[in-house]
């Protein structure tokens, strides 16, 4: 599952260093018109009238009623078109090898080794430890939780917690400590789904860095735009900042 990942990873962190229708209408037919009535020929006067007629004339033929073809009503009228569908708003595309300043901040952090099969619980017991402490105390978080990777190897690595604060938290478990997370210019890539499928952002990263010939510093975050205790692992938003020599 992870096998690029690891690569992925040691190629920028090094293990020792980091080194990162309608249907128509049926005419009908008329009906035909009546035969005239034929009367018997009444008998000849003695002197025939200049206008009378051998056989009277016939009777006036009614006019066939319309079919429906040649009525006046117009035929179905085409339906207008309908009123077009207003597009959908373009979603922005994610960052991708967008160049930004990292600033340090204060954190909370916490040192942690991982093995690449429980990779993601191990980060998520991590936050919570952390989360622990600053609960307790009543310290709340001044930005999104990080992971700093410091070494990795073809079993695991090696990481630090980070959770931005903006009070010291006192009394702290041996294991944590206050400091500063990484700053300087960097490279802003966006990771959408679960942890165990990053392995096409990383592929990714690894050959944006290739393409420009950019060298990566020893350090590589991971800055967690949904919270990983209470989001669906499938659902996760992920800043990844590549820092740059």
């Amino acid at each position: 599952m992870f096998g690029f990942r690891r690569l992925a990873l040691a190629a920028l962190i090094p293990a020792a260093a980091l080194s990162l229708g309608l249907s128509g209408a049926l005419a009908q037919t008329p009906s035909p018109a009546p035969a005239a009535s034929v009367s018997p020929s009444p008998a000849p006067s003695a002197t025939p009238s200049p206008a009378a007629s051998a056989s009277p004339a016939p009777a006036a033929t009614p006019a066939p009623a319309p079919s429906p073809a040649a009525s006046a009503s117009p035929s179905p009228a085409t339906p207008p078109p309908a009123a077009a569908a207003t597009p959908a708003p373009v979603q922005t595309a994610d960052p991708f090898g967008q160049e930004t300043m990292l600033e340090a901040r204060k954190v909370l952090m916490v040192k942690g080794t991982a093995n690449w099969d429980s990779a993601f619980d191990t980060l998520v017991d991590a936050f919570k430890s952390l989360n622990a402490v600053l609960d307790k105390q009543g310290i709340k978080h001044a930005g999104n939780s990080m992971i700093v990777y410091t070494s990795t190897d073809d079993t695991g690595f090696t990481f630090f917690a980070e959770v931005p604060i903006d009070q010291d938290p006192k009394n702290l478990p041996k294991d944590m400590s206050i400091g500063k997370s990484p700053e300087g210019k960097a490279l802003k890539f966006v990771h959408r789904g679960s942890y165990d499928n990053m392995d096409n952002t990383y592929e990714a990263i690894t050959n944006h860095l290739d393409d420009k010939k950019l060298e990566a510093k020893d350090t590589f975050i991971e800055e967690y735009l949904t919270d990983p205790l209470k989001t669906a692992e499938d659902k996760l938003v992920i800043n990844v900042f590549v820092p740059l020599k």
